[in-house]
């Protein structure tokens, strides 16, 4: 689902125009972009009954250059990471009734 298919069906159900659902989007991302900051990559930002978004660090590793087949040194660094939660999890398997 591209971003525009997502904010036509966001605007059909909730009867928001497509520029309100934009404006909604667009105040979440920056709400997390300044959590990051602010909690210095430290703490997770949490969509409620979807999942949870946090910051990881990958260690050094030493890679391969295809064309070349040199090796390259690739440093660490901090990469973001979605951890589904429970609720998301459920409807995509649902569990076996016993």
């Amino acid at each position: 689902m591209t971003q525009a298919e997502l904010f036509d069906a966001i605007a059909a159900e909730t009867e928001l125009s497509k520029a309100d659902v934009k404006r909604v989007f667009d105040a979440y991302k920056d709400l997390g972009y300044k959590h990051f900051k602010k909690n210095k990559l430290e703490s997770d930002f949490v969509l409620p009954g979807f999942g949870k978004f946090k910051v990881s660090e990958r260690a050094a590793r030493t890679g391969i250059n295809p064309q070349t087949g040199d090796k390259v040194k690739i440093p660490k660094r901090k990469v973001p990471v979605f951890r589904a939660g429970t609720e998301l999890k459920t409807h995509i398997q649902p569990k076996k009734k016993k």
